[in-house]
């Protein structure tokens, strides 16, 4: 059975009454899942917006919500030391009854890193540190006794993180990122879950084809992963509504058609995600950016999430 979430941008207006209000809505309306990207400022270099913190938002999370899954899509190796973020996702997710995923990612905006005052590193620097957090990560959710470990750019010294997770391991680790060369590779020594975003059907198919081979590479099953994907969905009931959101957003025919985003009235997002699901797709998390409309977010999951 597919999963059907929701994604948020953190950055794009988030506040608390934004996000109880979103927690609110998923869980009543059925989604599976609500998933949050871990930003500060606005990419494009326009004027920033509301942003909460996210493990202060997913502390939250855990003590408001009963069922959602919920997780960090992704949170950057730039932000916290590895160590420090596996207190806290351990913590939440015993908070939650085992339900946090801890996404992470090497992080790639650097008007955030500038605006705060944090080192922005090369492409490659950052995906080596990405390394060295995903494995301190693991040996601190997983090992019994204290661990030590000296990389280049992180180190630990007789460590232990008490108290142990309630679930075995804490909670699963994502990995966001569609690169065949660097994080690909990493998906499959190191995650739980495999989140693509955005892509084509064509090009998720080539990519989990690849991520087979990486997998085998390490004597890991395919189906040792979850398969997820993040894309944009916009959604109307009716065509005339859709066309109208389409004009006002600014969207062309071209930008619709590539097949990166999910668009359509109820027959058609259920045939969009049903063939994701037909790729392998396991969980679709469907990128929200209309943090204020809870409406069509609520006709979105009465006329679709009952398909599946």
């Amino acid at each position: 059975m597919t999963q059907i979430g929701i994604m948020i941008e953190g950055s794009r207006g988030l506040n608390w009454a934004r996000w109880k209000r979103l927690l609110r809505t998923a869980e009543d309306c059925g989604y599976q899942s609500v998933f949050r990207s871990d930003h500060f400022t606005n990419p494009a270099g326009e004027d920033d917006q509301d942003s909460l913190e996210l493990w202060m938002s997913l502390a939250y999370a855990a003590s408001h919500t009963k069922s959602l899954e919920f997780g960090s899509l992704v949170a950057p190796v730039t932000f916290r030391h590895p160590s420090m973020q596996a207190r806290y996702a351990a913590a939440i997710d015993d908070l939650s009854g085992g339900r946090l995923v801890l996404g992470m990612g090497a992080g790639w905006q650097a008007r955030e890193h500038q605006r705060f005052g944090l080192p922005f590193y090369d492409f490659a620097t950052r995906c080596q540190m990405l390394e060295e957090a995903l494995q301190v990560t693991k040996l601190l959710l997983w090992n019994e006794t204290p661990s030590s470990f000296h990389g280049q750019h992180f180190q630990l010294e007789d460590a232990i993180l008490l108290p142990r997770p309630a679930r075995p391991g804490g909670p699963p680790i994502l990995i966001g990122g569609n690169g065949p060369r660097r994080t690909l590779p990493l998906v499959a020594k190191y995650a739980d879950e495999w989140n693509a975003d955005a892509l084509d059907l064509d090009t998720y198919r080539a990519r989990r084809a690849t991520l087979d081979d990486y997998l085998a590479a390490e004597g890991r099953p395919a189906d040792d992963i979850k398969y997820s994907l993040m894309t944009r969905v916009i959604y109307r009931p009716t065509q005339a509504q859709l066309d109208a959101f389409l004009h006002e957003s600014g969207l062309g025919d071209e930008e619709v058609a590539v097949g990166k985003m999910i668009v359509g009235t109820a027959a058609e997002v259920v045939d969009q995600i049903g063939a994701r699901a037909e790729a392998g797709v396991e969980r679709i998390m469907l990128r929200w950016l209309e943090l204020d409309d809870m409406a069509n977010l609520e006709l979105l999951a009465r006329d679709v999430l009952k398909q599946f």
